[in-house]
């Protein structure tokens, strides 16, 4: 069975930094696609970056585009998410999520991942 932990959220300033970490067990492969969400309060869960498990190319939601940088490590288990000039936009809880099965056009869509983590919070303040 899969298993995820995120870690690394906090509290933080406008612009500052924060690196978030996901460790997978249970069996994950590099066949297994990976990504993070977000959910604020009051709005959907949405995709923040990922990647699709037939290639090592990320892919990443217009929101965080050139201020996040996701990252994964086959050897570790590990998928990570540098989080730079942080915005108050970005407050929510951070998920990792994966799933052996869903295709690349569906990489962004929440209801195709069939493991999540717990989550963890960011929040940041103006």
């Amino acid at each position: 069975q899969v298993h995820l932990v995120e870690s690394g959220g906090g509290l933080v300033q406008t612009g500052d930094s924060l690196r978030l970490s996901c460790a997978a067990s249970g069996g994950i492969t590099p066949r297994y696609s990976m990504a993070w969400f977000r959910q604020a309060p009051g709005k959907e869960r949405e995709f923040v970056a990922g990647f699709h498990r037939t290639s090592s190319s990320p892919y990443y939601a217009d929101s965080v585009k050139g201020r996040f940088t996701v990252s994964r490590d086959n050897v570790k288990n590990m998928l990570s998410l540098q989080a730079n000039n942080l915005l108050p936009e970005d407050t929510a809880v951070y998920y990792c999520a994966a799933s052996s099965t869903l295709i690349l056009s569906s990489l962004r869509s929440d209801v195709s991942y069939g493991y999540w983590g717990q989550g963890t919070q960011v929040t940041v303040s103006s």
